[in-house]
């Protein structure tokens, strides 16, 4: 569409929000579409407390869109690998970022959509969500994370037979799997998708990123050594200056 916007941000009360904004297409991904989800969760990360991806029109995304493919395919493996590399950043940079993000996900969320879900820091889902990396349905391969993120998540026998299967599955699934912090009715997703983003943003963001940072890094390290990073990141923490008010806090109030 001729003027569109494929990215639109916002934000307010130390939430950015992001929306993927091709509803005609389901919000299929492009390489102008991927650019500008990198760009916003850069913009956006310095601003705020807690990001939120949603996608417009009712669908969050629906994977790679169809007629870019062929057009990058007729133009030869450079311009395809240029697709898959811009959409590779933006998920990396949602793993990068200081702070929480979180994907709210309805309708529609399969392929490179599904891949992104799994990028997230914290996802909530409707329960009557469509989800499913089905990239074998089309004769296709994962391109966006999918077959590494995946397996890690919920484990290599659930993770290769629903990728080699292309089965599709409900929100309420993917929080059964652990794919999903929450499955909840459709009718209740924003109001249950701002009372997160609003209990996160009024979080320290110093301790957030830290302890963001800690999953993220200790999920590639032996127990052994993650333990070790823990134990030295606290100590550093709290012998700091951003520390002192939560102590103070907790020894006034106690752990409620």
């Amino acid at each position: 569409m001729s003027g569109e916007q494929p990215v639109l941000t916002a934000v307010a009360d130390g939430v950015g929000s992001i929306t993927l904004n091709r509803p005609q297409a389901m919000n299929a991904i492009t390489v102008g579409l991927a650019e500008g989800l990198e760009r916003a969760l850069a913009e956006l990360a310095p601003q705020v407390s807690v990001i939120v991806i949603r996608g417009a029109g009712g669908n969050f995304c629906v994977g790679g869109d169809f007629n870019e493919l062929e057009a990058l395919r007729a133009r030869g493996p450079a311009a395809m690998a240029g697709l898959f590399a811009a959409f590779g950043r933006a998920c990396a940079l949602v793993a990068a970022v200081d702070v929480p993000v979180v994907t709210v996900v309805e309708g529609y969320a399969m392929a490179g959509g599904f891949e992104l879900m799994q990028a997230a820091d914290i996802a909530l889902v409707a329960d009557d969500a469509k989800l499913a990396d089905n990239h074998s349905n089309f004769g296709q391969v994962p391109g966006g994370g999918g077959s590494q993120l995946l397996p890690r998540l919920v484990g290599r026998q659930r993770a290769t037979a629903h990728i080699l299967l292309g089965d599709r599955i409900s929100g309420a699934e993917a929080a059964a799997w652990g794919l999903a912090y929450r499955a909840v009715p459709r009718g209740d997703l924003d109001e249950a998708a701002a009372a997160l983003a609003a209990r996160l943003a009024g979080k320290t963001r110093e301790a957030q990123a830290r302890t963001k940072r800690l999953i993220r890094d200790g999920l590639e390290l032996p127990l052994a050594e993650g333990v070790a990073l823990e134990r030295r990141v606290v100590v550093e923490h709290l012998t700091g200056e951003a520390a002192g008010d939560g102590i103070a806090s907790f020894t006034t109030r106690g752990a409620r």
